[in-house]
């Protein structure tokens, strides 16, 4: 798995409720029983409500599969050196959000110390 891919699992797993499941034999992460990203081994897909167009500008990203594209779903690939870790960090957020109930929500955002 790229290293920056486990990082974003690692990370994922520390949002409220958040839990790594493995259904059809994929890595997942998810609230509840809400996927809010999958993981694979040279990239992950996340829910991206207000920044799909931005994520499918990235190389090799494309929309998910399934008809999970038009719902704003993204699959995004870590095929350069540089990557923009830190707009993976965004956009992990962003997809928790979509998916996450409004409690948990208000959870995470009282870790982080905002009102967001």
């Amino acid at each position: 798995m790229h290293h920056v891919v486990e990082g974003l699992l690692r990370e994922a797993l520390t949002f409220p409720g958040a839990w790594e499941d493995h259904p059809w034999g994929d890595t997942v992460v998810k609230v509840r029983k809400k996927i809010f990203v999958f993981v694979g081994q040279d990239g992950f897909a996340v829910k991206l409500p207000e920044s799909a167009e931005i994520a499918l500008g990235l190389p090799g990203s494309q929309p998910s599969g399934y008809g999970l594209g038009k719902a704003g779903w993204v699959n995004v690939k870590c095929i350069e050196d540089d990557l923009p870790v830190d707009l993976f960090s965004d956009f992990l957020d962003e997809s928790y959000r979509a998916i996450a109930p409004k409690k948990l929500i208000k959870e995470l955002d009282a870790a982080r110390g905002s009102g967001a």
